[in-house]
């Protein structure tokens, strides 16, 4: 490439052996993709056609599984491109307007297990006061604050981001995210403390807040009946499950591929399919599955459909 493609084009390293296995990559990853629109669309149309299902726990699981296929259609469509193309290349532009895309649904997924952290709260340690808290406008109020506030930020990171100056055109991945970071000739310490503020906020404080949240109910379910406890624990871990899982893939992906550490490409590669095909997936089967009425009214729609 010459200079003034250097400035435009950044080439994603992170792929292995895709001339050899771009076929096999293609079909699994568009399997995979095909599978996360389907099965998180079915979810949210039955929460959206159950009248019983119009409850704020339901409406934020179907914001969730919504913000699940936001965020693999900004993935996947590049990565299937990418499969079938000879280099593997981004524009600077869109690696910027990708990796903000990605950390944006991060962050609102965040902020959306906090409101549901909060509603299930509400819901077993002050049922009395859960209607006239937990109301329709508190629930609109809480789902635009969690896909605003993270818009924001990374719409200011982006900004600073814009005028860097890169003097490497190789990034180690598959598609862009903080390894951006180390493309930079030297690194700005208004990006560094910038990032350090968002990482706090979107992610950091929400944990915290779930954490005490879930504790509150612990403590509220240990000290009541064995019936209370069950229940608690059938609304709640799905919850907890699903955090656990995206904790771990934001710090794997925050720490230790901005540290550049010496993990091998192919241990890299793992990782990242695992954050774009296991978390998408691992959503919607746990609440299928673990939400005694969504899965039930799975059950009815199978059945219809074996009929």
């Amino acid at each position: 490439m010459d200079d003034n493609l250097n400035v435009t084009y950044i080439t994603l390293s992170g792929h292995v052996e895709v001339h050899k296995y771009r076929y096999l990559y293609f079909v699994i990853m568009f399997t995979a993709y095909f599978l996360i629109i389907c099965i998180n669309s079915t979810i949210v149309c039955l929460i959206v056609i159950h009248k019983n299902l119009h409850e704020p726990m339901y409406i934020f699981i179907a914001a969730l599984l919504i913000n699940s296929v936001l965020y693999s259609t900004n993935i996947y469509p590049k990565l299937l491109i990418d499969f079938l193309s000879e280099k593997q290349i981004i524009t600077h532009s869109l690696c910027l307007f990708q990796g903000s895309v990605h950390y944006t649904m991060a962050g609102s997924e965040f902020s959306l297990l906090s409101a549901m952290a909060y509603d299930r709260y509400l819901s077993i340690c002050k049922p009395l006061q859960y209607a006239t808290i937990m109301r329709k406008t508190v629930v609109i109020v809480f789902l635009v604050l969690a896909w605003f506030v993270p818009t924001c930020e990374l719409g200011v990171l982006v900004a600073l981001y814009a005028n860097i100056k890169l003097c490497s055109f190789t990034l180690k991945g598959i598609f862009c995210n903080t390894s951006f970071y180390n493309l930079q000739c030297v690194r700005s310490v208004t990006i560094s403390i910038y990032g350090l503020f968002m990482l706090l906020n979107i992610v950091l404080f929400p944990v915290l807040f779930i954490f005490f949240t879930y504790t509150r109910i612990l403590i509220a379910s240990y000290r009541s009946s064995k019936t209370f406890r069950r229940k608690a624990a059938q609304t709640c871990l799905p919850h907890l499950l699903v955090l656990i899982n995206l904790t771990f893939f934001i710090t794997y992906d925050v720490i230790v591929v901005r540290l550049e550490s010496d993990i091998p490409n192919t241990t890299h590669l793992i990782m990242a399919l695992q954050m774009i095909v296991y978390h998408p997936l691992f959503n919607p089967i746990i609440y299928g599955l673990k939400m005694k009425e969504i899965s039930k009214h799975l059950k009815r729609l199978f059945q219809v459909k074996s009929h």
